[in-house]
């Protein structure tokens, strides 16, 4: 999906700063979206349930209620993809936004190239879609129904943990998951503090199905925060 095919895709843009939201008008307006703007959590909010836009981008600092609580807010009757956009960039910030139900979390100042990207995921994501059953990445192929994995052709013998924590990054394909989200999924809910365990396993998988592992292309690491895995555009 390219930007200048969205199909008008609506932003609601909740960002306080007067030249962000200009800055974020006239580059999404120039890639084919439609934007609305808030300056305040609680008129973002508002817009949010007037409007139904198809993405929301959201600050954390805002002057009257913390991004947290939009978030919290937009959740109880929303599944609408938002992505924060936030000077924050404590991994504590990047943790919560994500747990709270944010669908990615972008650090200003930041490049439009890559906000553009993280915004067509997200949009992706909310398209109403057959369930996937395959999944493929350029050499990589999980087929969820069989339970098989392929690497250029071949098949790869994964253990039932490792196969666990590939079909979670599977089905949440582009997405950042936090590290408690993965343990919590994989592991369990007493093993949300267990890290180790899923530094392990994320380096098996790596060893496995990364050309090179050192220097991974498809398992991402979003630092302090969690993992991705790399969608294909």
């Amino acid at each position: 999906m390219s930007d200048a095919t969205v199909h008008a895709a609506t932003v609601l843009v909740i960002d306080d700063e007067t030249q962000i939201r200009r800055l974020l008008r006239v580059c999404l307006e120039a890639n084919g979206y439609r934007v609305e703007e808030a300056a305040t959590g609680q008129d973002g909010i508002a817009q949010a349930a007037q409007r139904h836009p198809d993405v929301v981008i959201l600050d954390l600092g805002l002057p009257d209620l913390d991004g947290v609580a939009v978030l919290d807010r937009l959740r109880e009757w929303s599944r609408v993809p938002v992505v924060v956009l936030s000077v924050r960039d404590r991994e504590e910030d990047k943790i919560a936004a994500l747990d709270h139900g944010a669908d990615d979390y972008v650090t200003k100042p930041f490049r439009t190239g890559e906000l553009l990207a993280r915004l067509r995921v997200a949009l992706r994501h909310a398209q109403p879609a057959p369930e996937m059953t395959v999944f493929r990445n350029d050499e990589l192929e999980v087929d969820l129904a069989a339970r098989v994995v392929r690497l250029k052709g071949r098949e790869v013998k994964l253990t039932a943990t490792e196969y666990s924590l590939l079909r979670l990054l599977v089905q949440h394909a582009g997405k950042v998951l936090t590290h408690r989200q993965i343990l919590r999924e994989v592991w369990g809910p007493n093993a949300v503090a267990q890290t180790h365990y899923l530094r392990v396993y994320i380096a098996h998988l790596r060893e496995k199905l990364e050309t090179e592992p050192a220097r991974p292309q498809l398992i991402l690491t979003e630092p302090g925060v969690g993992y991705r895995l790399l969608e294909m555009e």
